[in-house]
């Protein structure tokens, strides 16, 4: 088989890789080591920054994601009771968009498979072949027959534990590793949220997130410790403990039910440099992680994507290596921004366990600061929004 270009991963990055280089001409092969149901049955954020939706928009998958999703104009952030709106229209004239990750990949999927394009699903033993020379190759078995793809580049969009970064010589990569010593435990009901907007809650019990799906289904997480099994938390004992940690209006409001989905989430932030192996690409998980308090997981994929959509249509457009070159720095620039607001997120939001009474005074100078200035407001609006492209 010959293709232009064969990405590795059927996940958010590929997808919207693939469709963004479809639109512009340039034929792809799309190779998924899981099956379609697996992949539309992971369970993940969905806070779309305005950059992100605009994007969804211009590679015409927007549709749905208009009709079904909510725009939030702002957030809620909570310590020890006290709460503070933040109102991003106000403060930098942007906004968001909650509309599930899982919903994101079914509709880019839907698209796909209208075009024709397809996916090679369950492709298994997937191996990468010859990106440091100009004619990359991709080996995989399907069905138990041996399969080999021909292409000009390989974009790497198959996750943290993916094969693609793997493929790359230990002394040609960097990675950058912070994991923390918590975890999220997450739950999905189907009850109305408990507010419009998203509330973010510091506690001296922990962190707590008050998220939603859609106006009828809820996510609610809480800070747990790392070495915690899901089997020990009920739904009782869940909710019990989020009522804890948000301001008491809020915990008034709580409709409980039972979880449809109960799960936990470790946090860690990861950089990988460079990004760019000769003909293979890093996108999205492959090449970096962030903890989920800030929304900027699926966000970061989506500005990989648009930046290594346009340098593969500078190549082929324009017979221009310029887009490509620069491509891992371009990138990272962006990445370490957005590590940075998330691990600042993360810090001002939980517990750690070295946390002391100094420590707890700086996390409420934190929040004071925030209340008071309009400054500091904009900062995080800013970055929660989204950087310009």
């Amino acid at each position: 088989m010959r293709t232009q270009v064969a990405i590795i991963g059927a996940g958010p990055a590929g997808l919207l890789l693939g469709r963004a280089l479809e639109l512009q001409g340039i034929d792809t092969v799309i190779l998924e080591r899981r099956s379609r149901d697996y992949v539309l049955g992971r369970i993940r954020a969905g806070v779309l920054e305005q950059g992100t939706v605009e994007f969804l928009d211009a590679i015409g998958v927007g549709a749905r994601m208009h009709a079904e999703g909510q725009v939030h104009t702002g957030v809620e952030l909570c310590f020890d009771g006290e709460s503070h709106r933040l109102d991003f229209a106000d403060l930098v004239g942007r906004k968001v968009m909650v509309y599930g990750q899982t919903e994101v990949t079914r509709d880019l999927m839907a698209a796909r498979d209208a075009s024709g394009a397809g996916i090679i699903y369950e492709a298994e033993g997937v191996s990468l072949h010859d990106f440091d020379g100009s004619a990359p190759k991709v080996r995989y078995v399907k069905d138990g027959v041996a399969h080999e793809v021909s292409c000009d580049f390989i974009a790497g969009c198959d996750g943290f534990h993916g094969v693609a970064r793997a493929s790359v010589p230990e002394a040609a990569i960097r990675t950058f590793e912070r994991v923390y010593p918590f975890g999220w435990l997450g739950i999905l009901v189907d009850r109305p949220p408990v507010a419009d907007e998203l509330i973010y809650a510091h506690h001296e019990r922990g962190f707590a997130l008050c998220s939603m799906r859609s106006p009828t289904r809820s996510r609610y997480y809480i800070q747990c410790g790392a070495d915690e099994r899901v089997a020990d938390w009920s739904d009782d004992r869940f909710y019990d403990e989020l009522r804890r940690r948000v301001d008491p209006e809020t915990a008034d409001r709580l409709v409980t039910g039972p979880s449809i989905e109960k799960s936990i989430a470790p946090l860690r932030s990861f950089v990988a440099e460079p990004l760019r192996f000769g003909r293979l690409f890093l996108a999205g998980d492959a090449a970096h992680i962030v903890p989920p308090t800030g929304a900027k997981g699926l966000n970061l994929a989506a500005s990989d994507v648009v930046y290594l959509a346009q340098a593969l249509s500078e190549f082929y457009g324009d017979r221009s290596e310029a887009g490509i070159d620069g491509y891992s720095e371009r990138v990272l620039r962006r990445v370490w921004k957005a590590e940075r607001f998330s691990w600042w997120m993360t810090s001002i939001l939980h517990i750690f366990p070295e946390t002391d009474a100094f420590g707890r005074r700086i996390q409420r100078a934190e929040f004071d600061y925030l209340k008071g200035s309009r400054a500091a407001g904009q900062s995080l609006a800013e970055n929660y929004t989204g950087l310009p492209f």
